[in-house]
């Protein structure tokens, strides 16, 4: 798995970092408030000691800075990564198929909710590298998983947000969490009433509230073949809460107002195993009036809700479509239905339940009139080679954002695609071996995390190889490496470029004691590692 550098004497390389997983698999990379003063102390004082290098030995900005070689050190184990300087790290391995022609400061957003190796959301540059990853179990478990990871605002800050559960047969029962730019946990935020949250949706709005699904159980007389009998069924639920208190300001059940002869999915054999004949699966708000845009995705259709009264206003899609649905616009088993500015609304458009109503999965533009009741066909896009996906799925106008293009995450296939305006594809990358993912997202993020760079040190005679890592970092641009006899004594020796997640650096010769800063594209110290021995 792991090949040793040129010159090394095959001796493991020792590594020291603050980082480490915690017994449940949640890692401490995520600073909560307790956390915060003690890590910022730590900032703090590493700033302060690179100020003072000069003081204790720390070579002249006179002379010229010397430049250390530096490579990519991430190692391939099977379907999964792993590094030298975060052993407890372990995420799936991302095939790039296309790379953007040139370097973006967009990242990709996802999550991996399955494969070989360990789950929970991730961030990766444009070129499909690996900036952040936080297992949230060490091993696949449908106890344990993260969906839903995307950049939005709260109180006017960027924030990142994703949901954090247990999957209970085709939804999630969980909670959401809001960390800023230095992974603080801002907020967590849980369903009211006796409901958990579920893993489909999770929107933060301007007035400090959050609207997200969930789901309950309840049992009724059911259609059936054989004719009504009574059994379990599913029904979904949208809530709206306050953030900061966690109060209901809002909830709509799917069961009070569509009705069960709507759904295109059977319901079971067995009367006792609960039917899902709605799963709600998106929430989005109108821009041109506020009220709130609802899909199902076994009814194939999703409903325009009034924001204060929960009445819906008209249905779109599905056996009782009160628009007329234009050649090429139809839709099945869709997620993620998004409006824009103009009457244009988005959707990942599955046509995959069971049954497969076409061949691959698409992203559908609708240009929808509601004055006129109609709703056309504007455009698609199609994943080359086709993709079918049963499940998951997102369609990321960048327009909203002030990017260009679409951006689409192709559910549980994997695989996320960027096209241009005229179609073009920019880049297009997946995730390795059975490692699945619900949305993607390409979107702006500056993450600076709390915690030390991460270094492990292996000697190669009087030299070394270095291994460092930031996690979460997406603002370090040049590693500073320092040496010295003594962990009070050090100095500058070079500077290395950053490779990837973790770069290797070679030290020719190397002092007892070694360790990296972390600096901008300025060249100012944003955070220092502990000082390791060689």
């Amino acid at each position: 798995m792991a090949r040793q550098p040129p010159g090394s004497d095959a001796r493991a390389p020792t590594a020291l970092t603050s980082e480490t997983p915690t017994e449940d698999g949640r890692s401490t990379d995520l600073v909560g408030r307790r956390e915060f003063l003690a890590g910022a102390a730590t900032v703090v004082a590493g700033a302060a000691t690179a100020v003072g290098l000069a003081a204790c030995g720390g070579s002249s900005r006179s002379q010229p800075t010397r430049r250390f070689a530096s490579t990519a050190s991430v190692q391939i184990d099977g379907h999964v990564q792993t590094f030298r300087s975060r052993a407890d790290l372990r995420p799936p391995r991302v095939l790039m198929t296309k790379r953007p022609a040139s370097p973006s400061n967009a990242v990709i957003l996802t999550d991996c909710h399955a494969g070989p190796g360990q789950q929970g959301p991730m961030i990766l540059d444009s070129s499909g590298r690996l900036i952040w990853w936080v297992p949230v179990s060490q091993r696949p478990t449908a106890a344990s998983r993260a969906m839903n990871l995307r950049v939005q605002s709260y109180r006017g800050k960027p924030v990142i947000t994703w949901w954090h559960g247990a999957i209970v047969e085709d939804y999630g029962e969980g909670h959401y969490e809001i960390v800023d730019q230095r992974y603080r946990r801002v907020a967590e935020v849980h369903g009211g009433n006796g409901y958990k949250g579920d893993l489909h949706e999770f929107v933060l709005t301007d007035s400090g509230t959050a609207l997200f699904t969930a789901y309950g159980r309840s049992s009724a007389m059911l259609p059936h073949p054989d004719g009504s009998r009574h059994g379990n069924y599913v029904y979904g639920l949208v809530q709206e809460v306050d953030v900061a208190s966690g109060r209901v300001l809002f909830q709509w059940r799917t069961d009070e107002h569509v009705g069960f002869i709507d759904s295109y999915h059977p319901a079971p054999d067995d009367p006792t195993v609960p039917w899902d004949y709605f799963h709600v699966n998106s929430i989005a708000i109108d821009p041109a009036d506020g009220h709130l845009l609802i899909s199902g995705r076994n009814v194939w259709a999703f409903y325009k809700v009034h924001r204060r009264t929960g009445e819906v206003i008209w249905t779109l899609g599905g056996k009782r479509s009160d628009f007329e649905v234009g050649r090429g616009a139809h839709f099945a088993f869709q997620h993620h239905v998004r409006p824009h500015s103009g009457g244009r609304i988005t959707i990942f458009d599955n046509e995959a339940g069971p049954p497969r109503e076409a061949k691959q999965s698409r992203g559908l533009v609708l240009a929808v009139d509601e004055n006129a009741f109609t709703a056309k066909f504007v455009r698609e896009f199609k994943h080359r080679p086709p993709v079918l996906s049963a499940a998951l799925g997102s369609v990321e106008d960048l327009a909203d954002s002030g990017g260009a293009g679409t951006f689409m995450g192709w559910g549980d296939s994997s695989y996320f695609t960027h096209y241009d305006p005229s179609g073009a594809v920019l880049l297009d990358g997946r995730l390795a071996g059975t490692s699945l993912s619900y949305r993607a997202f390409l979107q702006a993020w500056r993450g600076q995390p709390m915690t030390q760079p991460a270094l492990a040190v292996q000697r190669a005679s009087a030299g070394a190889h270095l291994y460092a890592s930031w996690n979460g970092s997406a603002v370090h641009r040049t590693w500073r490496v320092l040496g010295g006899s003594g962990t009070e004594r050090l100095q500058e020796l070079g500077i290395a470029d950053v490779a990837d997640f973790e770069t290797e650096i070679t030290v020719p010769r190397a002092p007892d004691w070694l360790a990296v800063e972390a600096l901008d594209a300025g060249g100012q110290t944003l955070a220092r590692s502990r000082a390791v021995r060689a």
